[in-house]
């Protein structure tokens, strides 16, 4: 059974009318909230009650190109716009944006916009096409992507907390073809070949099998389609990967950090060509870091407290490189 789109998270009807008789048909069984309820996790009643006490405001202005900012305090009324601030406060820890939404600014750990400012200019325009982000939290950079006129934008993520995020964004923007669906890359019906650009952005390293992913993302792209990586690397020749021992920057979800040449060449046998790296950056505590919107332990916390080039387990400080590649 789906709810109304104007209260159903995933937004299904419209997903699915849009989806029909296409390759993508094969998600649609994900957009429901059936597959949500299936997934058995013991908020969703309360989430769902939070979307329903949502006041359905109008936005009078939408810039999804510049920023995320959706409608202005004037578009609400006090009450409203205090329900509003509850609800998205009772959502926290908001990791990935910043969004501002009716004039209240959602100061993310991420700022996730200078991520965005790095590699816009290099990936080709996304105008008209169809985009996969995987991994995409509570897909800021998905409605990034829309800001560029793709046709149709869709994000996987399995942590349904930001899965509810974007349902509260999108909640405002209810006619974009923007989708979060709370799923894996598993999940999702092989040998795709549907999407014109593929975003990967902080997840290889996540991956116990990199290479596997990498095929991963190889099939869900058409030919001559494009894949935006984005990893954690560091410095080391062609071969060279840091597997830590135990954790890094408090992670204990980090397997492998590759070289930039490593990385590259991981990429040329999966079957990428055109292989550029167009910005290897530092991450900055200005980048991440603890907010009254993500109140808990971030970057900071992670690094050594007396040389910041090293994380507190001794390891090399996050560096971040972005590699755009082909599938020829």
């Amino acid at each position: 059974m789906n709810l109304p789109d104007t209260l159903d998270p995933l937004a299904s009807q419209q997903f699915n009318s849009l989806v029909a008789d296409t390759p993508l048909a094969g998600l649609q069984e994900f957009a429901s909230t059936d597959f949500l309820r299936s997934l058995r996790h013991g908020k969703l009643n309360e989430w769902l009650q939070l979307l329903e006490s949502t006041p359905r405001l109008q936005a009078s202005i939408v810039d999804l190109q510049s920023q995320v900012r959706i409608g202005k305090s004037c578009d609400a009324t006090a009450e409203e716009r205090a329900q509003l601030l509850k609800n998205l406060q009772a959502l926290i820890p908001w990791r990935k944006g910043p969004f501002n939404l009716f004039d209240i600014d959602i100061d993310t750990e991420w700022c996730s916009d200078m991520k965005w400012q790095r590699l816009q200019a290099h990936i080709s325009p996304l105008a008209g096409r169809t985009v996969l982000d995987v991994g995409c939290g509570s897909g800021y950079h998905c409605l990034r992507m829309l800001g560029e006129q793709a046709r149709l934008v869709i994000g996987i993520e399995p942590h349904l907390p930001y899965v509810m995020q974007f349902a509260m964004v999108k909640r405002f923007v209810p006619a974009t073809p923007v989708f979060v669906l709370p799923i894996t890359m598993e999940r999702m019906p092989p040998a795709l070949g549907a999407f014109d650009t593929v975003f990967s952005m902080g997840v290889l390293y996540h991956r116990r099998s990199p290479l596997d992913h990498l095929l991963e993302l190889k099939s869900m792209l058409r030919k001559g389609g494009e894949l935006i990586l984005e990893t954690l690397v560091v410095d080391g020749p062609d071969g060279y990967a840091l597997l830590p021992e135990e954790r890094y920057c408090r992670m204990s979800n980090v397997w492998f950090l590759s070289s930039c040449a490593t990385t590259e060449s991981w990429l040329r046998r999966c079957g990428f060509s055109d292989i550029r790296l167009v910005d290897l950056s530092t991450t900055s505590v200005e980048e991440q870091r603890a907010t009254a919107w993500m109140p808990f332990q971030s970057l900071q916390d992670g690094l050594d407290p007396d040389d910041s080039s090293l994380t507190i387990e001794g390891l090399p400080a996050p560096r971040r490189a972005v590699f755009i590649a082909r599938l020829a």
